[in-house]
């Protein structure tokens, strides 16, 4: 599926009505989630928010990028339990890339935490490389968590 959806799947905007699926996907996936009114107010902002639905309208995964001034940060990229593992966050990751580059970005961003060595893994194969640290940036239970910071040139 890294290449291409099936064919009744679909890469979608982001908008009002996907918010509580994909708000359900995200309380599910992350201890610390962000609100409804995050999403709305990324969407609202004109942020690069993308929903990728199942033939059955599901929201299976969602991403959100910034794009400004020639740099792009993922701020959020997230797959629904039931539909990881079949190379969908690779798909969706490569779809957002080529809109920010088609949106003017030269330089992407993001953080990650150190505990997520998938992520860190799927990053690295697009080219990321580690440029910083963010002390203490992500929640956790016990305290907070650093941020690895990555850039990829595009």
């Amino acid at each position: 599926m890294t290449d291409k959806l099936p064919p009744d799947w679909q890469i979608l905007d982001m908008t009002e009505s996907h918010i509580a699926r994909v708000r359900s996907v995200e309380l599910a996936s992350y201890p610390f989630p962000w609100s409804e009114g995050i999403f709305r107010d990324c969407i609202a902002s004109g942020y690069l928010c993308k929903v990728i639905e199942d033939g059955a309208g599901r929201v299976c995964a969602y991403a959100v990028v910034t794009v400004a001034v020639g740099e792009s940060h993922i701020l959020n990229i997230c797959v629904d339990a039931s539909f990881r593992e079949r190379g969908l966050a690779r798909y969706l990751l490569r779809h957002m890339l080529e809109e920010a580059a088609s949106w003017g970005a030269e330089q992407v961003f993001l953080e990650v935490r150190p505990s997520n060595p998938a992520a860190i893994r799927l990053y690295e194969t697009f080219g990321f490389r580690e440029v910083g640290r963010r002390k203490n940036y992500y929640p956790h239970t016990e305290g907070r968590e650093d941020a690895i910071m990555m850039a990829l040139s595009l």
